[in-house]
């Protein structure tokens, strides 16, 4: 199985233009002259751009191979994560979006810094960029591999190929253009999957045919209500433990907060945000399609069992060469879509990692850069990272099996952070002694259970079904052909914690960090309310105990109403809390210091940073 010459175009045309995207942003409109510009697509997107680029940030290249492989093996139970989209996507438009854009901020790990203090806020960013460098070459190397051992194409030209266009783009035009070639990518990929499941299910003799052979060889789950959170699959561990892998997703996640932000307003944000939740259930249902279809065609006979096939992330690439190889131009068009995943994965990486580095790193150590340099230094900084990238692509080609111990990895961070985001937004009295230990805490318990879990898996004698990872920025799915049926005894002790659902890291990972975050806070002294930057906290506690007497919820500290403190925004103790952090100035606080008016109380030390910030902004 090989390409055809028009399959090369369609590739090389898809590459083609995703750069001429990055060029023309370059050198249109303000050409990426400011910080604001490049890192936020200066806060002017609006809602459709920025809830398809949402999209394509979390549907990966991986999640493309994954899915239908997940489905071919193990049937539909997996599409009840779709169950898990509702709140995953209604909490963060109501309580995550509000918060961050009313504080203005650049980067979400601002927000560790106004809530507690600068070591808060530099766990947390470093946290995020370990995170992401580590993912970066797996989500690069992963397909280009998986396509070179199906079709031939060359592997090492495909991984630069990738790597230095989304380099250019993302170097080039900043975020707006990743985000409008999030647009393209994501209508490529609808496209890719469409063709192969229609040319499919046409072959096999239409969908009712296709529905019937699934039926029969049972892949049509129904709905499992089993609690046993060690199992692996269940309509709990999908539709509950996914809400906070959703959480960790779309609520803190760099590079979706960084989307919010880029809205025209906080209405928009929001809207994007409700947008996200029909296509994801389109995306989930095209990828459980492409696994039926695949059952239908191969039956139990799978491309692996007959050595066609060396990995299930191969198997996906195989099935479609398999029915569109006859077709010029459909196969270049599926890997037009494959590639199209990766893309806007690793460009939202590049484009994210340069932001906290600028923001969190950098700029609160020379708080008078000018913002020429500054901006100069973002892109330096988003190549840097993309030559980080190649060569992280290069160390994955050495890890051979520990590729899914690096996709594990990156999944047990994404729980801490949303704990950490979760400790000072919605507990009041939670302090930066607290913070710190609680990131600390559930860092080990995430690093403990998951490679407890990957060496108890490697020694035991009989192989066992690998961990599945749904991870911020991406969903990857590593699979096994179903083995003979055999009753096992249920583990126990430090085994059952090893065996717990990969769907409920987020969930268990979280929670250790909130817990052990509220007890240091309460034995080092916890946070009053007057302490607190304004704007920092949501009144969650104060809506969930309305039926405490007010006084007993003051002792609390959680009935500060959002919106009233919002308005404080422009008031002292934010803008000294900005001079620290990002030099950004609330709009309200800019048209004040431009008419030469000063909030009450402020000295002239606390809003000479806003001003200058605002004159630069208008010579700009």
């Amino acid at each position: 199985m090989h390409f055809s010459t028009v399959d090369y175009v369609i590739f090389a045309l898809l590459l083609v233009a995703s750069s001429g995207i990055g060029l023309f942003y370059a050198f249109s409109g303000g050409r990426q002259r400011t910080t604001q510009e490049f890192l936020l697509a200066d806060r002017s997107m609006s809602c459709l751009p920025v809830s398809l680029s949402l999209l394509a940030t979390f549907q990966s290249a991986v999640a493309i191979l994954g899915a239908p492989s997940e489905i071919y093996t193990h049937g539909t139970q997996y599409w009840f994560l779709g169950c898990s989209y509702f709140l995953g996507l209604l909490i963060p438009a109501h309580v995550f979006i509000p918060v961050f854009y009313r504080l203005r901020l650049t980067s979400a790990y601002q927000y560790l810094e106004l809530r507690f203090n600068k070591t808060v806020r530099i766990c947390g960013t470093v946290t995020f960029i370990f995170q992401m460098v580590i993912y970066m070459g797996v989500v690069l190397y992963a397909p280009a591999l998986a396509l070179n051992a199906v079709t031939g194409f060359d592997l090492w030209g495909a991984v630069l190929a990738m790597g230095l266009v989304c380099t250019l783009y993302t170097t080039l035009g900043g975020l707006k253009a990743v985000i409008w070639t999030d647009v393209f990518q994501t209508i490529v990929m609808f496209a890719g999957q469409l063709a192969v499941i229609v040319v499919g299910a046409h072959q096999e003799g239409g969908i009712a045919e296709v529905w019937r052979k699934a039926r029969n060889g049972s892949r049509i789950a129904g709905l499992d209500l089993n609690p046993d959170p060690l199992e692996r699959h269940t309509f709990w561990t999908l539709g509950v433990g996914g809400v906070f892998l959703m959480l960790a997703l779309y609520g803190v996640n760099q590079a979706q907060v960084q989307r919010y932000l880029s809205s025209r307003t906080e209405k928009e944000a929001v809207m994007s945000c409700y947008a996200v939740f029909p296509c994801q259930q389109i995306v989930l249902t095209l990828g459980c399609l492409m696994g039926l279809v695949m059952y239908a065609r191969y039956g139990e006979e799978s491309p692996l069992d007959k050595g066609y096939v060396k990995t299930n992330d191969q198997m996906v690439l195989y099935f479609v060469m398999d029915v569109l190889g006859q077709l010029p131009g459909l196969p270049g068009l599926f890997v037009a879509c494959l590639f199209s995943g990766a893309l806007s994965t690793i460009s939202s990486a590049f484009n994210s990692l340069a932001t906290v580095t600028m923001e969190d790193l950098i700029k609160p150590h020379f708080p008078q850069m000018k913002e020429s340099r500054a901006t100069l230094i973002s892109k330096a900084l988003a190549l840097g990272y993309g030559l980080v990238c190649l060569a992280m692509a290069y160390i994955a080609s050495l890890m051979g099996s520990v590729l899914q111990a690096a996709l594990s990895i990156f999944g047990m961070v994404g729980g801490p952070l949303l704990g950490l985001f979760c400790l000072g937004m919605f507990f009041p009295w939670a302090n930066s002694i607290g913070a710190v230990t609680g990131l600390v805490a559930g860092l080990l318990m995430a690093f403990w259970v998951g490679i407890g879990s990957f060496v108890g898996r490697v020694s035991a004698s009989a192989p066992l079904p690998p961990l599945n990872v749904t991870v911020p920025n991406v969903t990857a799915v590593a699979m096994t052909t179903m083995g003979p049926v055999t009753l096992k005894p249920r583990p126990s002790g430090l085994q059952a914690l090893y065996s717990l659902s990969y769907m409920w890291y987020s969930a268990h990972n979280s929670t250790t960090v909130v817990l052990v975050g509220l007890v240091v806070s309460l034995l080092t002294g916890p946070m009053k309310e007057k302490e607190l930057t304004p704007g920092t906290v949501y009144p969650l506690l104060g809506n969930l105990l309305f039926f405490l007497p007010e006084r007993f919820r003051e002792k609390l500290c959680c009935i500060m109403p959002l919106e009233d403190k919002s308005k404080m925004i422009d008031r002292q103790p934010y803008q000294m809390a900005q001079k620290e952090n990002n030099g950004v100035a609330h709009p309200k606080e800019e048209e004040k210091l431009g008419e030469g008016e000063t909030s009450a109380g402020a000295d002239e030390e606390t809003i000479s940073c806003p001003l200058t910030h605002m004159v630069q902004e208008t010579a700009l």
